[in-house]
């Protein structure tokens, strides 16, 4: 029987499907805590110096086969009208760094006036990443008002937010002279991508629900009574929020070769699945328990947007005809995965397909979780321009991979109403309109489409043999984009097929496919450019995580009988 092909890259990168990506096996989060509970790494709470006001710091140190690492956080009692998710705030109620190793008194000494400040403060090599969060109002005073009060709050208030404090901001490899990536790239367990960030999230969830007892505590003493303690079922329900917004969207423009490496380590895994000739019964019981597990949060999952509305709809009406399909179809013939997507393919929505994709994956660690070595990236030698490539290979590969662009009128206002550009007060990326903004000039190179047609265009009198070298010598105008079109002949999931600047844009597809492969769930957007997302919801805790306990913690446990 003929071997199933990775799917095409023409079909895998749009941004209708990008936007549409659910977590997996391959996503950050569970790559860590598969890592943790598998090397038997040991974790403790080594300071809890926090006032009645909720103002101090606290240590959790995560001790490795070979290494230590320690989140230090440092918590604030910030007033309601300095609470801001923006970028531009410049207070938060709480702030974090990773640190590599166990922190001397002198080091929290030193972060103390650093750390809390973020962009204003400066930090060291020792120091590996540097965050902030706030509160989720409500639901912190809910929490802490039932526990003070001697009761346990409400699962359902809880559901409904997900998590007591929501990060705006994990900054890692070099940022704000923390260690940059390459003095850390080759230790095993920082080997996949952002599994520092993801680290310090995991251990900041860990200080969060000390620090909402904590609170909870105080409370309870001025009142003369004891509070309870918060249930494991709750705290283990309940993850850390983020606000993402146009600031990360450029990342995956930005880092082609890492971005292939993500979808291509994803696409390998759907291909290995796909091409199984015959699942064992195990396999495909477990499958269907988590089709089940999966749908609760479906199910759960909230938004008031327009678009993710629509979205959802349509993925419960999916998840509604996989249970149909599942309940005809055994999965016992040939290929039984190549013939389930295949099906999802005609029958459900993006959203349904992409969800099917995941799923597929999660009976078959052994053959896919290696992937993720795959997944990071040394860009250097993959920049440099190949300047003996004939005009010729070059041609070729712009009509493979920006047929689009080059087929696409780019003198329409529609197809280029917008523009990407930084903003002066925070250096950040925004997004304007053209043609009702003066920020043309301040254009970054962020439309690979119409920048690839442009140079399709330039070439047109050029003949086959002649080598690019002598083309860029004359045009040097095109040596990004040129350079982009190379990288992607050798890393074919590199560059998005889709109109980056049209007035169609939906940059929160860019937001969403980033999260999902950090592990995000419950993509809840704001507008088309922001979103909030829950990490870590129904993760063990680090004094809980188990190898029993670290695959499929994403997933909520089905009640006695559901299955």
């Amino acid at each position: 029987m003929t071997d199933i092909l990775c799917r095409e890259p023409n079909t895998v990168m749009r941004l209708a499907r990008l936007g549409s990506m659910h977590q997996s096996r391959l996503s950050f989060m569970r790559v860590l805590t598969r890592r943790l509970a598998r090397e038997g790494w040991r974790f403790e709470q080594t300071a809890f110096e926090i006032d009645e006001m909720g103002q101090g710091h606290a240590v959790y140190t995560a001790h490795g086969p070979e290494r230590s690492y320690s989140l230090v956080a440092f918590a604030h009692d910030l007033p309601p009208e300095k609470r801001s998710d923006r970028v531009i705030a410049e207070a938060w109620d709480a702030t974090f760094t990773l640190y590599d190793g166990v922190p001397t008194d002198a080091d929290i000494a030193r972060l103390s006036q650093n750390i809390p400040v973020q962009e204003a403060g400066r930090v060291s090599g020792s120091e590996l990443s540097v965050s902030r969060a706030n509160r989720s109002v409500r639901l912190w005073e809910h929490v802490v008002s039932a526990l003070a009060s001697g009761k346990q709050p409400s699962a359902e208030q809880i559901d409904a937010v997900g998590y007591l404090m929501r990060t705006t901001a994990v900054y890692g490899s070099g940022k704000l002279g923390a260690a940059d990536r390459e003095m850390i790239a080759e230790r095993p367990e920082f080997r996949a991508p952002f599994q520092v960030e993801m680290l310090s999230v995991y251990l900041t969830r860990w200080f969060v629900t000390d620090l909402v007892q904590h609170m909870a505590d105080c409370r309870a003493r001025v009142k003369g009574t004891t509070a309870v303690r918060l249930a494991p079922e709750l705290a283990r329900s309940m993850g850390i929020g983020n606000s993402t917004g146009l600031g990360m969207a450029p990342f995956l423009l930005n880092h082609p070769v890492l971005f292939n490496n993500w979808v291509a380590a994803r696409e390998k895994a759907i291909q290995a699945v796909r091409n199984i000739e015959e699942a064992h019964p195990d396999d495909i019981a477990l499958f269907r328990s988590l089709v089940e597990r999966s749908k609760m949060t479906i199910a759960d999952w909230q938004s008031e947007h327009p678009i993710q509305i629509q979205k959802l709809s349509a993925l419960r009406s999916d998840a509604d005809q996989v249970t149909s399909y599942l309940e005809i179809q055994t999965l016992a013939g040939p290929k039984p995965w190549d013939v389930l997507y295949r099906w999802a393919e005609e029958a459900l929505s993006l959203e349904g397909q992409e969800w099917i994709a995941s799923l597929m994956l999660e009976p078959y660690g052994g053959l896919v979780d290696g992937f993720a070595e795959d997944m990071s990236a040394d860009n250097t030698a993959t920049f440099r321009i190949a300047g003996a490539m004939t005009i010729g290979d070059l041609r070729k590969i712009l009509c493979d991979v920006y047929a689009w662009a080059i087929d696409t009128n780019w003198q329409t206002p529609a197809n280029k109403a917008r523009a990407w550009y930084v903003s002066e007060e925070k250096l950040e990326p925004r997004l304007g309109e053209r043609f009702e903004e003066p920020i043309e000039e301040y254009e970054q190179p962020l439309a690979p489409g119409r920048d690839a047609a442009m140079l399709y265009q330039a070439l047109a009198h050029w003949p086959d043999e002649a080598q690019v070298a002598d083309f860029l010598l004359r045009h040097s105008e095109h040596r990004h984009v040129l350079r982009r079109a190379q990288i992607v002949g050798r890393a074919p999931y590199a560059e998005i097929r889709d109109n980056t600047i049209s007035d169609q844009v939906l940059p929160i597809d860019m937001l969403r496919c980033k999260l999902a492969f950090f592990g995000a769930t419950k993509f809840d957007p704001r507008s088309d450019r922001w979103v909030r997302i829950c990490m870590y919801g129904n993760a063990p805790l680090p004094t809980e995580l188990t190898a029993e306990n670290a695959e499929f913690w994403v997933f909520p446990e089905l009640e006695e009988g559901a299955a």
